[in-house]
């Protein structure tokens, strides 16, 4: 029935408004229709539920219907590219040489011998290495004193280096479940009890540890902007948040109670102390929020550039302020606590955040950079019942990636006048309504986030989308699936620990296996991994130098 509507066809105005209306108020209906249905469904299953029965079954449907339910842009977003095949063999170590003879009794008494032909095959042995230490033992009379030999560096306890750095490799950076590592190692022949393997992935790591710190510093000073999300988490079967925030040369994991603002900052301020500074800055964060006026008078009056501790300043809010909300409250905490974040010297200070629109992210750093991937996937929730708003969604989207794809390839060469042209384009695209008025609503928004979307165009060495960071978040996930999650605080800490360090050395080309031994060993041929972000780093540095002289 509306398949075939044209409004250009409808000469006149009025008519063709109204026709406009009805078509969007069908949409509206059928969007109502939708959640109804859906509203109905879960509390029938709830019902049931509480009668002691199951709810509806979750089937999943066939390809083509959970094709149409697919809000992943990744087919749009990215384009095919021609792939070569890498020679394997170029980076494959040879560990021996072997000869293999023909049988002198098959050949003819004129053959010729011609060299050898390379045919390099890749094996593994597994096999135990148990090693008896006879310690020497003296003593002297004299000194009445007892002198043993000490064992190797990394065979403390009753496993050695080998297995040590297995089990972490294992569980950390192939995703093991704990059971599952006992059986391998069963099968190769170690005994070892579930409580051993719980200590060997859980205590002990205080240099792991240190060396993860380390890492998140070198992380944060390293590049001008940082990626950063959250999945929920288990800790002692108690919901909890763990945040991610990454850059092309680390990633590093931190489990905090909640996801809230102030613990972002925490994460980001690398777990210093609170402190609090209500200053200028901070006033201005509180300019939206529905104070009294009596409360404004208090803040004004409150103002000054003094950095407070936070037993201080709660003390002081209370005394000032005893009949704040909890909104009211925590917005005034968060307010001066990104105030006193800003004027710290000595740290690093992100500069910029690549995230989603979530409001914890706000008012933390100078600039936002949103997700173009994000920013997309609302489009393609939409879901229009009008063969008419069908096209019109469809066209939009076109251009939508379209004008994503021009930003990638300013990006790589950035000039004032496609800056220019690109920022007129933005416009153009999502200020200029299309009928449909769900689509409409959505371009709106966008609209108003122009800023944070378009923050390339003046930093262009700013990635368009967040993946890093959810990358990231989804090995989490995975570790979650797998594991459930850590029972105590030294397995949360272990958990981060290793996470940090199994991603991190992953982008910096190292084997997290050799890397765990190494440090077990203490042998420390492997560079410390902060410094190796810094060197990868220190080559992106004179482009970006350049950049910002130019856009200051």
């Amino acid at each position: 029935m509306f398949e075939n509507i044209d409004l250009g066809a409808i000469l006149e105005e009025k008519t063709r408004e109204l026709v406009k209306g009805l078509l969007n108020f069908i949409e509206q209906l059928s969007s109502n229709l939708r959640e109804a249905r859906a509203e109905n469904q879960r509390l029938r299953d709830e019902v049931n539920r509480l009668k002691g029965e199951q709810g509806k079954p979750d089937i999943k449907g066939n390809v083509e219907a959970e094709a149409s339910k697919d809000h992943s842009s990744e087919k749009e977003r990215k384009k095919p590219r021609k792939r070569q095949k890498k020679e394997k063999t170029v980076t494959i170590v040879i560990d021996r040489k072997e000869v293999v003879r023909v049988d002198q009794a098959i050949l003819p008494a004129d053959a010729i011998f011609k060299g050898y032909e390379e045919n390099v095959v890749q094996d593994i042995l597994l096999k135990t290495d148990n090693v008896c230490f006879l310690k020497e033992k003296y003593y002297s009379p004299s000194m009445g004193q007892t002198y043993l030999a000490e064992l190797p560096s990394g065979y403390r306890g009753q496993f050695g280096p080998g297995i040590k750095a297995l089990v972490l490799a294992f569980y950390h950076g192939g995703l093991m479940s704990e059971p599952k590592i006992i059986e391998f190692l069963e099968n190769v022949g170690i005994q070892i009890s579930k409580g051993t393997l719980s200590n060997l992935l859980v205590k002990g790591h205080e240099e792991f540890h240190a060396e993860k710190e380390a890492v998140y510093e070198a992380g944060l000073a390293s590049s001008t902007y940082q990626h950063i999300d959250d999945t929920s988490t288990r800790v002692n079967g108690q919901n909890q948040s763990c945040h991610v925030v990454c850059n092309p040369f680390y990633t590093a994991y931190f489990t905090k109670p909640g996801k809230d603002r102030l613990s972002v900052l925490d994460v980001l301020r690398q777990g210093r102390k609170r402190v609090y500074l209500l200053n200028a800055e901070a006033l201005a964060y509180l300019d939206g929020m529905p104070f009294s006026e009596a409360t404004r008078c208090i803040l004004e009056a409150w103002r000054s550039e003094m950095v407070m501790e936070e037993e201080v300043f709660l003390h002081e809010l209370d005394r000032r302020i005893p009949i704040l909300n909890k909104q009211h409250r925590s917005a005034v905490l968060s307010a001066a606590a990104i105030a006193a974040y800003h004027a710290e010297c000595g740290v690093s200070i992100v500069q910029t955040l690549v995230c989603d629109d979530a409001p914890q992210f706000k008012w933390l750093t100078r600039w936002l950079a949103l997700c173009w991937v994000h920013e997309g996937r609302h489009y393609k929730k939409l879901e229009p019942v009008v063969a008419l708003h069908q096209t019109l969604l469809k066209d939009f989207l076109t251009r939508f990636w379209a004008y994503y794809d021009r930003l990638l390839e300013y990006r790589q060469r950035p000039t004032t006048v496609d800056a220019v042209r690109l920022d007129a384009e933005f416009d153009a695209l999502f200020g200029t309504p299309s009928g449909y008025a769900e689509l409409d609503k959505r371009m709106a928004t966008t609209l108003a986030h122009k800023g944070s979307l378009l923050l390339v165009l003046k930093f262009p060495e700013l990635p368009l989308h967040n993946n890093p960071a959810e990358l990231g978040a989804r090995g989490r996930v995975r570790k979650r699936d797998v594991s459930f999650g850590p029972r105590t605080e030294d397995g949360k800490q272990a958990w981060d620990t290793f996470m940090t360090l199994a991603a991190t050395t992953k982008k910096l080309n190292v084997s997290f296996y050799e890397y765990v031994r190494d440090r077990i060993l203490k042998k420390n041929s492997i560079p410390p991994l902060s410094e190796l972000i810094l060197n990868a780093a220190s080559q992106l540095l004179p482009a970006q130098q350049t950049f910002s002289l130019a856009c200051p």
